[in-house]
């Protein structure tokens, strides 16, 4: 039988545009009806490799839908385009607990 997903990372990447609160308010929500812990990373890509990362619940996505923008910030990060920083990154995801 496949191992129950755990929890899910949320990151907001590139350019802003309307509707990425709503999608993190969703995201968020489903993966708490289903007992999954929603991780939010700041600042994109970035944020996962600087360790960025915040448990996200229903609290934290209450009246986000109007604000525009994101609540997790946005960023491009030509870093995570090599290999050595995706390595990093998949060491301290394996970390979070």
């Amino acid at each position: 039988m496949p191992e129950r997903i755990k929890r899910v990372g949320i990151i907001t990447s590139g350019g802003d545009c309307a509707g990425m609160n709503a999608a993190i308010r969703s995201v968020v929500r489903c993966a708490l009806y289903h007992k999954i812990e929603p991780i939010g990373f700041f600042h994109g890509y970035e944020g996962l490799i600087k360790d960025e990362a915040k448990r996200l619940d229903r609290r934290s996505v209450s009246n986000i839908i109007g604000r525009g923008g994101t609540i997790l910030k946005t960023a491009r990060c030509p870093e995570f385009i090599k290999k050595r920083f995706r390595k990093r990154q998949l060491k301290l995801l394996r970390r979070i607990k």
